[in-house]
């Protein structure tokens, strides 16, 4: 018995350090571009090392999880892991931009199959009277990772080389690979099925298209240009062809009859409504705080700390008490606290005291921390131990969906809104032409704001926290959405009977 509790933290433990790897790649990597594009250089192509790991990623999650599913978790986790970690030795040789982005792409097929396939096999390895908490821990590991990538990312960019942002992934992978390689012992039994080759290569296509339109519209491209509607009119045709693919598939990537259930279907739509909420406050809470009250970008990993520690809480009670309240119930009582949140984040302005916003910030991370937690059993309730992988999968894959619309669209109405706020407030006057400030990210720089004479600046900033709040103002609109999908979800709550029956029939 000892030696079963033993082998189950080793996983466990194991399990997290790859979910910590794999969700805080982008932001480590982020801190540290301006250094890298320094010495590799190609300005001009440095998204695409961003979008690399993330197209490769979002596409790989749906896909891994069936599979495993099909053939069995263990070896496509040490199959991500390999990957990633492969990837992450590439990325470090990279002799220019091109290559590295190629890279990242190898390390997003690994992310791909690592973050969903490790939550599946946390249900799988862990006993039911201890799911509630662990999923508490994996979901708070999950939100705490965009602290920790932009610390770790600045520290190791600073004082060592930037290519140890990627070398660091080895041997913390090692580890990870070595505890679920030798503690995990699957006992599921799988038989081959036809893999759904259509479904696969429609939906890659698919989330390329999109993914692309996402990070080139407004950016190289006219959102109107040939090449961006080019790009939506595929993803469109694709995402057609996908769902025909799956509904005439005998194993699909994808099973449109899991979302017959009442609850799986719910919880995926609170997922991508609340993941495209809060990444509105994500995003601009930092820049208000750099651009509009001053603060210095040396510490910009410890902004959201205090967001990221109400995430913490409300991760960990809503894994505790999912045995005693209904998913419904505990969902409801957090998202009402992140429409509050983001309402209160509203009445923002260059007069605001940091005690505010933190205060503001903790709201928010309350509101959105069940959700990391709850929502993952919640999805895979009623789905028997073969269809958890693609569940599960597929709920990740539409959270991802969510924040990655989000911060395009509010970036647009952000941006928008600035841009008629200067021009109303200088009418062609003072305003400095040559910067571009329809980007709020130009107003973070003290170089940048030291150029522009002191009411100028006032102004700027002024125009700034309005757009802001603004866009505050559109986050609420999917957190309400989010609040009415989980009015809409059934009234079940973890039953520990019946997952332990479950557990032990699978054991």
């Amino acid at each position: 018995m000892q030696a079963a509790q033993s082998k189950s933290g080793m996983v466990v433990a194991g399990l997290l350090l790859a979910i910590l790897m794999a969700s805080m790649d982008n932001t480590i990597v982020a801190t540290a571009m301006g250094t890298i594009v320094g010495e590799l250089g190609g300005l001009d192509k440095f998204v695409w090392v961003t979008s690399a790991y993330m197209v490769a990623e979002m596409a790989g999650m749906p896909i891994f999880g069936k599979l495993s599913d099909m053939y069995g978790r263990k070896r496509f986790f040490v199959f991500g892991m390999i990957m990633f970690m492969l990837g992450s030795a590439l990325c470090g040789t990279a002799g220019s931009i091109i290559e590295l982005s190629i890279y990242r792409a190898i390390q997003g097929i690994g992310g791909g199959a690592l973050v969903p396939i490790a939550f599946t096999i946390m249900f799988d390895a862990v006993p039911p009277e201890k799911r509630g908490k662990l999923m508490g821990l994996f979901g708070a590991v999950f939100g705490m990772s965009s602290i920790f990538g932009p610390l770790l990312g600045a520290y190791l960019t600073d004082y060592i080389k930037w290519q140890w942002i990627f070398y660091i992934n080895l041997p913390l992978g090692l580890i990870a690979f070595l505890l679920v390689a030798s503690a995990y012992k699957e006992s599921l039994e799988h038989s081959k099925q036809r893999i759904d080759w259509a479904g696969a290569s429609t939906l890659v296509g698919a989330v390329v298209c999109l993914m692309f339109a996402m990070e080139l519209g407004g950016k190289f491209y006219a959102w109107g240009s040939p090449q961006i509607l080019g790009l939506f009119a595929g993803f469109a045709i694709l995402a057609v062809l996908f769902v025909i693919a799956e509904t005439r598939a005998e194993e699909p990537i994808i099973a449109f009859r899991m979302f017959r259930n009442r609850l799986y279907a719910s919880s995926n739509a609170v997922a991508i409504l609340s993941g495209a909420a809060f990444i509105a406050a994500s995003v601009y809470i930092p820049i208000f705080i750099q651009g509009v009250l001053g603060g210095s970008a040396t510490n910009s990993g410890f902004v959201l700390l205090p967001m990221m520690l109400g995430t913490v809480v409300t991760a960990t009670g809503g894994g505790f008490v999912m045995s005693r309240m209904s998913y419904r119930s505990i969902m409801i009582s957090t998202l009402i606290l992140l429409v509050a949140g983001l309402g209160l984040l509203t009445t923002l302005t260059p007069d605001s005291s940091r005690l505010v916003v933190t205060l503001y910030m903790i709201l928010v991370g309350l509101g959105i921390g069940a959700s990391f937690s709850v929502l993952a059993n919640a999805a895979t309730h009623s789905l028997s131990i073969r269809e958890r992988g693609a569940g599960m999968a597929t709920l990740n894959f539409l959270r991802s969906m969510g924040m990655t619309l989000g911060i395009t669209v509010f970036g647009i109405l952000q941006s928008h809104s600035m841009t008629r706020k200067l021009t109303e407030s200088f009418m062609g006057g003072d305003l400095p032409q040559n910067l571009d400030f329809s980007d709020p990210h130009v107003l973070l720089a003290p170089a940048t704001r030291a150029q522009i004479p002191e009411g100028t600046l006032h102004t700027i900033t002024g125009g700034l926290s309005s757009s802001i709040a603004d866009t505050f103002a559109w986050g609420i609109i999917p957190a309400i959405l989010a609040v009415a999908a989980a009015f809409l979800m059934s009234r079940e709550k973890m039953d520990p009977k019946a997952e332990s029956e479950k557990y032990a029939a699978a054991h």
